[in-house]
């Protein structure tokens, strides 16, 4: 059957998001920079896409209060490079927001970085949403309070959701102090081996900001270790660093560990999330071609054959892990996602609340949410 080309529509402001979803029939499809076009299940033949990329731009920036406001549509690199004036950043790195990926979509697809060893994901930082329904109803939850309790968090559902509960127009994030002064100790090493450093930084008052492991091949790899602190006091906490890694240099290897997240050309490219000390382990068990491990996070991407994809799925589920395909290779049919989560009842549930027609995002959880992608 032939797939029809979706009316696309580019509203600018709330009230035109708003009107999009109200004036469009049938299914819906949202867009932004398109960093997270192949992830999750594949999106359905819809009858609109709503490209948010013109909404963008800060709302409102509160310095004192460390809050900031923007529109979803908005290159999370814009914003920090506006933040940065005040030295001030969201603490969030991961490796598609050089690419220009957008607030929102960052949010919908759950994705996080070695920084969220100390800061967490964007669920952890958002304190605030608006969010458009699927029958055009505006929701908004949070503000610009960093302690907030009231209401139903439909911010958190947002999180992870690619598009299928509600489309975000708007967030306001937490924010913290650009650090005054960085360093990155590396050292080559095995994953085993790196699982083995990390178990030693972590039983002493180190306090890293990130601690990864990435390779181009199964056979060896490079552990980092980031510092972060004041410029008087860094020195002498990476020296004890130091003492605890052995023979580690100082290399700031972070373009290196980004490639890695980003996958090897061809391969399938899996995110899969477990408790950290079984993360290792698992990731050594699989076939992969490439590889970046949070070894404190719980976090790992990587890249391996497409026949490899299933069983991988299989091993994290066993393991009590969760996995989600990140990128597939030309003609690739295996599954997106791993077995359901043990909430998958309520996930429907929610799902048949906020949009009980089905409209937003058909596919991209299939088969969780039991959708025919068409």
């Amino acid at each position: 059957m032939t797939r029809a080309t979706p009316t696309t529509v580019r509203p600018d402001s709330l009230a035109a998001l708003r009107d999009a979803v109200l004036d469009s029939a049938g299914t819906l499809g949202v867009a932004g920079a398109g960093t997270a076009a192949a992830w999750g299940g594949t999106l359905g033949n819809v009858d609109t896409m709503i490209d948010v990329g013109g909404l963008t731009g800060i709302i409102t920036h509160n310095p004192g209060d460390m809050t900031v406001s923007v529109h979803a549509g908005t290159p999370l690199r814009d914003l920090q490079s506006a933040l940065a004036d005040h030295g001030q950043q969201v603490s969030f790195d991961a490796a598609r927001v050089d690419a220009g990926a957008t607030v929102g979509g960052l949010v919908a697809t759950a994705d996080g970085g070695p920084a969220a060893l100390v800061h967490g994901t964007l669920r952890d930082l958002v304190i605030g949403m608006t969010i458009v329904l699927a029958d055009g109803t505006v929701a908004r939850t949070g503000g610009h309070v960093i302690k907030n309790v009231t209401g139903y968090d439909l911010a958190k559902l947002m999180h992870g959701s690619y598009g299928t509960l509600g489309i975000v127009a708007e967030v306001v994030l937490r924010l913290h102090p650009v650090p005054k002064a960085s360093a990155t100790l590396a050292l080559d090493c095995t994953l085993d081996d790196a699982a083995a450093h990390a178990a030693r930084v972590f039983a002493q008052p180190l306090d890293p900001a990130a601690v990864e492991w990435y390779s181009a091949g199964p056979a060896s790899g490079t552990v980092l270790v980031r510092m972060e602190g004041t410029v008087d006091a860094l020195p002498r906490r990476v020296d004890r660093l130091r003492s605890v890694l052995g023979a580690a240099a100082d290399l700031d290897a972070w373009d290196d560990h980004a490639a890695a997240v980003r996958g090897a050309p061809g391969q399938a490219v899996l995110r899969i999330g477990a408790r950290p000390s079984r993360l290792a382990a698992l990731v050594a068990s699989l076939p992969f071609v490439g590889a970046a491990v949070g070894l404190g996070t719980g976090v790992a991407t990587v890249s391996l054959p497409a026949d490899a994809v299933a069983d991988a799925h299989s091993a994290t589920h066993a393991a009590g892990g969760t996995t989600v395909l990140r990128d597939r290779p030309d003609g690739f049919t295996g599954p997106a996602w791993g077995p359901p989560p043990s909430a998958i009842a309520l996930l429907r549930s929610v799902k048949r609340t906020l949009d009980p027609d089905g409209r937003l995002g058909p596919g991209r959880l299939t088969p969780w949410l039991q959708e025919d992608p068409r």
